[in-house]
């Protein structure tokens, strides 16, 4: 299996992938691929440093004649996405990533690639491994935790790096060089709640959504994805207002940059109700179905009855405000760019729903290019659910990446790009957290550009890399390391 991708070309590109990909490396876990990057550094005797936080850069002299260029620095992260399909067997913590090809596509065994940033990482590997590619002197800077805070691109401290030109290999689109990016914050409501007995001749099922595509929160935000969280609350809402419906429990969503893809509840329904509670979901079910018929082709929404009753439910009055709460906050596009067609500026994803035990756990994503636009969806969201009694924070806020239309190295790229094409790149800013809004607060003067192969599914079982697409590009990365501008 691990032998299919290495034979792929560019081998050292897919060789470094599959190296990767055999140590586990999830987001705020990073101490194994820490260790696997340092060990790769020190066995080149390239000068290899950790800071503080975890991030590692490596150092490497130019190659004869490129002395006189400016220097560059590769960055990407090492940090990856953990999502699995529900049926999948499989250990994030303990397992490498299980990978196969599928045509043009490099696929994973029901998990998440790890191609985002995988793929950029790498790419870096390869570069400092070799001994015939030209570049010039280079700062390979792998930053952790991208994926859950960006905490390592903003532990990076100035002085650190002393390069001119930074490349990060975190675009998702061969034919696209990224100049801007969203910044991001994270809105949390939590609350407790007192549970109630559960009434005598009640019934009790479970309701499971599943089957949705997911994907990044931001990159896919404005493709119209299903939300779990947001499809399981409007059946809760419909059988609350029409047979009286009582919560048990919610679990639903995984990662705060992920588009839900399932969501599972337990509820309880008066017996007298039982036969038009089924109508009517099963009325409901095939409205959702209908609504999302052409982006959800795979969803699948299943209740269930089961035969022990739960002694417990929620409170009836915080389920009311919990239901109306998730109903009324906003979740996907809030205000496309009036600046840059086509571009999403401010969004919302409800990432994850929790209620157990007597605490309610709501989780959302909040992205926007403009700083004010994100603090203002920010606080709708707060105002929301500080009406229904929730202790709201918002932390893990980082800035978004003004685009530079006068940067020096974009020429470079598009001027490559073309010759190599036959066609313009897309020159754009992306609705993603990039890591270089952040880095370029403690490094104004560097010149930032973002690019790499095409990744589809990101955040996602579906996430899959182009074969075709990783020769391109490497190519494309070749020429520019040949052709960067001098001091």
């Amino acid at each position: 299996m691990s032998q299919e991708i290495r034979n792929l070309e560019p081998k050292a590109l897919w060789n470094k992938f599959a190296d990767l990909n055999e140590v586990p490396r999830p987001s705020k876990k990073e101490e194994r691929v820490i260790a696997f990057i340092k060990g790769f550094g020190e066995k080149l005797n390239l000068e290899t440093i950790v800071d503080e936080v975890g991030n590692v850069i490596i150092k490497k002299p130019a190659t004869p004649g490129l002395e006189n260029r400016k220097t560059v620095v590769l960055q990407s992260h090492l940090d990856m996405v953990h999502q699995k399909n529900g049926d999948t067997v499989f250990d994030f913590d303990t397992q490498g990533i299980e990978m196969y090809v599928d045509a043009d596509w490099v696929r994973a065994k029901g998990t998440t690639l790890g191609a985002d940033n995988g793929l950029g990482v790498a790419t870096i590997m390869a570069v400092l491994e070799s001994t015939d590619i030209k570049h010039p002197a280079l700062e390979a800077l792998f930053t952790i935790d991208e994926e859950t805070g960006m905490t390592g691109a903003m532990g990076l401290k100035g002085g650190l790096l002393k390069g001119d030109i930074l490349l990060n290999l975190d675009t998702e689109e061969d034919d696209e060089i990224g100049i801007g990016c969203a910044g991001g914050i994270d809105v949390t409501a939590e609350r407790e709640y007192n549970t109630e007995d559960t009434p005598e001749n009640s019934a009790a099922y479970t309701i499971t959504v599943k089957g949705l595509n997911g994907g990044h929160s931001g990159m896919d935000i404005h493709k119209g994805l299903g939300n779990a969280n947001k499809i399981m609350n409007r059946l809760l809402f419909d059988s609350f207002e029409n047979f009286g419906l009582q919560i048990v429990e919610i679990n639903g969503g995984s990662l705060r940059n992920a588009i839900p893809r399932e969501s599972v509840a337990t509820v309880i329904i008066s017996t007298i109700f039982d036969e038009a509670f089924v109508f009517d979901m099963q009325q409901v079910i095939g409205e959702i179905k209908a609504e999302l018929k052409t982006m959800e082709p795979n969803l699948e929404i299943i209740f269930e009855k089961i035969d022990v009753v739960p002694q417990k439910v929620m409170d009836l009055g915080v389920q009311e405000g919990l239901i109306r709460a998730i109903y009324a906050a906003h979740n996907g596009v809030y205000r496309m760019s009036a600046d840059i067609s086509g571009l999403v500026e401010t969004s919302n994803n409800i990432a994850r729903v929790i209620v157990k035990d007597g605490k309610i756990y709501i989780g959302c994503l909040t992205r926007s290019s403009v700083e004010s636009s994100k603090i203002d969806l920010a606080d709708a969201l707060r105002a929301t659910f500080e009406l229904i009694g929730c202790e709201v924070t918002q932390s893990g806020s980082y800035p978004g990446w003004t685009p530079n239309v006068d940067s020096a190295i974009l020429e470079v790229l598009k001027d490559i790009y073309e010759k190599q094409n036959g066609e313009k790149p897309n020159v754009a800013a992306c609705h993603a957290g990039l890591e270089c809004g952040i880095l370029g607060t403690n490094y104004p003067d560097m010149d930032m550009i973002s690019f790499g192969p095409t990744i589809k599914g990101a955040h996602s079982p579906d996430e899959r890399a182009s074969i075709s697409s990783a020769q391109k590009y490497w190519k494309f990365v070749l020429e520019i390391l040949e052709n960067i501008p001098v001091k």
